[in-house]
């Protein structure tokens, strides 16, 4: 949301005092809050009105769910935390170190390569956590995406946020009301310039409906550019990106509504238009093309991964529904069925394979009854290392030093162990769990808020873990509903970061590196450096992360304060674009990341 101007801003406090009074009757219904707004705009414009019209949802949450209530929830679990965590040393099991507001709610994240990170999603119609509080069946007007930018630099005050809105549509809902684009629950991955291709949104009305949005956001102008739509409207599908840095596209819920998904599958740029690849290549109006094979998957967001022998695998939620797609045949073929029966939103994480690139995928989580991982490596599954529980919408990362870390999880989607739509969460949620070098599990320590439904995580190039999304706990824990800052950011050291001091990296290539080629970095303490490794960005939504990647660099001498290191042998095994380099010490301890580009035209 836009800053008003200060005799706005007054106008509107005023308004908040009046409308903080209960009065009889029920709140007024979602469409008649988009004739107000619209009426409002004619007189005192557009932000001013959305700003007076999100008041009046704030107070309508207050009081059904007032302050005090969610004050009073936040200072429990700071107390419960505080508890919790005392018995773990932060050397062997890290810690949280810090929490504090945001802006957006998060219900996508994406790191950018100028270690910004993007937070995007809607503006919600509820402030009371006990009711839905995104616009998914709201038509017209208030069925708005929004989206902000952190800067980690700036620290974590409202001054280390921007506002980047999104471009303003008329969706095909009857209303044709012109509103910030409704791109929340679409899909996303990176070009090889480092731009977010964002695919999909909602419609509104019927359970929410595909829309056929498509849009990049850049990063090096910190703008949204809009491109043709695609050829169906898709709500929650999957993006991934391939070795030749095109972007695939899979499922979602159509136009139609929910109920329709989509077996349409289509890729970005249409062949024939040149992949974006300098910063400057900035695709708008740029056609996706429809593929001839299909993707006839029966629920949302499929995990999708490329992985080493550049096929493109489709794990859907379905055990039946497992796939590889040859994106230079165009051709769909049977993977065998899944172990575990039906798996709801939770993690898939690409494993590192040294060298290589990925050639298997873990499967975990999705299921509250299952806490067993699921491997899929040389064509068949095996059955791995339990985690203690299972959870579903949880988040699993990979660290630089190549262990695994889930975070975030709940019983089921809006129950976090007491109810749906019931703010109080179990605990054991609440904590970590972390996966070493031979597979096994171990529980850590707790976040502050349980996070379930829309919560995201990722790794920032300084090796912490940032935590965020789940609108509902946020708006129950928010320390000032009024405020608009009802999002909330934590963040997580790993114990890596509690081992003493940390390699140095000095100066790394500017320019694209080409694959299988020999390159150099600085180090003041490259005698101590016994990796190196590279971590592709996190771009991710409802626990679906198609852009995980880790691969250790070849390491080729050391002379001085100079560090000999060779890329990874071809895109198949890491996908054209850019990604964090860490060094490593003996104690797997991290440098802060440089960025290098990898893969020439």
């Amino acid at each position: 949301m836009s800053r008003a101007p200060r005799s706005a801003v007054l106008s509107v406090l005023a308004l908040a005092a009046a409308l903080a009074v209960p009065t009889a009757g029920p709140p007024a219904p979602a469409r008649a809050a988009v004739h107000h707004t619209g009426d409002e705009a004619a007189v005192l414009g557009e932000d001013h009105a959305r700003a007076h019209a999100g008041l009046r949802r704030a107070a309508q949450g207050t009081r059904g769910y007032p302050q005090s209530k969610r004050t009073a929830s936040l200072a429990s679990l700071e107390e419960s935390q505080r508890k919790a965590n005392a018995a773990f040393d932060a050397a062997r099991f890290g810690r949280f170190a810090q929490f504090f507001p945001s802006p957006d709610f998060g219900v996508h994240v994406a790191l950018l390569p100028t270690g910004k990170v993007l937070l995007f999603s809607f503006e919600r119609v509820e402030a009371d956590p006990t009711k839905e509080t995104g616009p998914t069946n709201t038509v017209g007007r208030t069925n708005a995406g929004r989206a902000w930018l952190w800067n980690p630099a700036e620290g974590t005050g409202a001054r280390a946020f921007r506002n980047v809105p999104p471009p303003l549509v008329l969706m095909p809902d009857g209303t044709y009301s012109p509103r910030p684009a409704p791109f929340f629950c679409a899909g996303h991955s990176y070009l090889p310039n480092g731009m977010v291709g964002v695919f999909g949104g909602n419609v509104g009305g019927k359970g929410g409906s595909g829309a056929k949005l498509s849009f990049v956001f850049d990063p090096w102008t910190e703008k949204w550019f809009r491109n043709r739509d695609m050829a169906v409207g898709r709500w929650y599908p999957s993006v991934v990106t391939g070795a030749d840095g095109r972007q695939i596209i899979m499922s979602g819920q159509s136009e139609r509504g929910t109920g329709t998904p989509t077996p349409v599958v289509e890729r970005f740029p249409a062949l024939g238009h040149r992949v974006p690849w300098r910063p400057y290549d900035i695709p708008a109006g740029v056609p996706a093309e429809r593929l001839r094979s299909d993707a006839p998957f029966r629920n949302d967001y499929p995990h999708l991964f490329s992985l080493r022998d550049g096929m493109v695998y489709g794990l859907g939620r379905d055990a039946d529904q497992q796939w590889l797609f040859d994106p230079v045949k165009d051709v769909r073929s049977d993977l065998p069925r899944r172990p575990a029966d039906f798996r709801g939103y939770g993690s898939a994480v690409p494993l590192p394979a040294g060298f290589r690139g990925p050639d298997s995928v873990l499967v975990l989580g999705g299921d509250p009854r299952d806490p067993h991982t699921y491997r899929l490596s040389g064509g068949r599954w095996t059955t791995e290392e339990p985690r203690a529980f299972g959870r579903t919408q949880d988040g699993t990362l990979i660290l630089p030093d190549g262990t695994l870390l889930t975070v975030n999880g709940a019983l089921d989607t809006r129950d976090y162990g007491h109810g749906p739509f019931n703010p109080k969460a179990d605990l054991k949620y609440r904590q970590i769990e972390v996966r070493d070098a031979q597979g096994r599990w171990k529980l850590g320590p707790a976040q502050r808020l349980p996070r379930g439904y829309h919560s995201n995580a990722l790794i920032l190039p300084d090796g912490r873990m940032m935590v965020t999304g789940d609108e509902l706990q946020q708006i129950a824990n928010d320390p000032d509903i009024r405020d608009g800052m009802d999002g909330s950011i934590e963040l997580y050291e790993p114990a890596y970061l509690h081992r003493g001091a940390r390699p140095a990296l000095g100066r790394v290539p500017a320019g694209d590196l080409r694959y299988d080629a020999a390159f150099q970095v600085s180090s003041s303490t490259a005698k101590d450096v016994k990796r190196a490794v590279l971590l592709a960005p996190t771009t991710v939504t409802h626990s679906v992360n198609t852009s995980q990647r880790h691969l250790d660099l070849r390491l080729t001498g050391v002379q001085g304060d100079r560090i000999g290191l060779r890329t990874p042998p071809g895109a198949a095994d890491a996908p054209p674009g850019h990604y964090m380099l860490f060094l490593l010490d003996a104690k797997g301890v991290p440098s802060t990341a440089k960025w290098v580009k990898l893969g020439t035209r």
